[in-house]
């Protein structure tokens, strides 16, 4: 597996930040940008990282809140604008002028936002079951755990957790693979397992579906459909509807998208389909 090394900075209010960086074939690659999921952190790309990084440098970033990253005293700064701008001062400081964002859920969201605001910067889009609009059955799905996970005593009870919640989105999963998937989600912490982000990031949501999807993108995607955009679906997510990547297609006639079976929300990107879909997207691009 390709090695990462350590890349931490710092974000315009004063947090230390944390991401992955994969150095990829040396000098002068081009850079690819991951961003995470809600609660989510930079292990969701231990596989797809190393993978891209034959050709790219890879930057994986743990946003605010999440995984090593300090968690924000003002939990109003939970939200896509602020890490967003943290995505900018981490490409700023790293010398980046161009770059492939890659989002899974909240990060394909944050993608969008970026591409609008500088879309110089970006030379392509892959959005991870996730799109324009949000459909409510699985916000609300979300909002209904995120930041209230009771305790878990050991592992064991620890997935336990990760399963009930994620069972629907991975019918096939082994129990070795709900292990791996726990371990991602979660950090020890004096002998017994925490999920790796701050209970607190559930605060906004709670008090605006806003905080968490921003109300109407339509205008966003409008503005980036000239950009190369792969989308992937899991064939059985919640959260983006085939009637949205639909209509993403007829705004955009030359949208990428694939459809991932056995998957819910979101794909793992480490998948045969979600593999050569990436793939054959990255070998078109200019």
């Amino acid at each position: 597996m390709t090695e990462f090394t350590d890349l931490w900075y710092h974000s315009s209010d004063g947090l230390r930040l944390y991401a992955r960086d994969y150095a990829g074939p040396g000098t002068g690659a081009p850079v690819a940008l991951c961003m995470h999921g809600l609660t989510r952190n930079a292990a969701d790309f231990a596989g797809l990282a190393p993978h891209l990084a034959q050709r790219y440098r890879v930057l994986v970033a743990e946003q605010r809140g999440r995984g090593r990253s300090d968690y924000d005293p003002n939990p109003a700064n939970y939200h896509p604008g602020t890490y967003v701008q943290d995505m900018f001062t981490l490409l700023d400081g790293q010398g980046v002028q161009e770059a492939l964002l890659v989002g899974t859920s909240m990060g394909g969201l944050m993608a969008m936002l970026m591409a609008a605001m500088q879309p110089a910067r970006v030379n392509g889009i892959v959005l991870n079951d996730i799109g324009p609009e949000v459909d409510p059955a699985g916000l609300e799905r979300i909002k209904g755990y995120v930041g209230k996970t009771q305790p878990a005593a050991d592992w064991e009870q620890a997935v336990a957790q990760v399963r009930a919640i994620n069972a629907a989105a991975f019918p096939d999963f082994t129990d070795e693979d709900w292990l791996g998937f726990t371990r991602a989600l979660y950090r020890e912490v004096d002998g017994r397992p925490v999920p790796a982000y701050d209970p607190a990031i559930a605060e906004p949501m709670a008090a605006s579906d806003d905080n968490a999807v921003p109300p109407d993108l339509w205008p966003v995607f409008e503005s980036i459909r000239e950009l190369p955009i792969l989308v992937l679906r899991g064939i059985h997510s919640d959260i983006l509807a085939a009637s949205c990547v639909a209509e993403m297609r007829r705004r955009k006639p030359d949208l990428v998208s694939a459809e991932i079976p056995r998957r819910g929300h979101a794909p793992t990107l480490d998948e045969p389909e979600s593999r050569r879909a990436i793939d054959s997207f990255l070998a078109a691009l200019p």
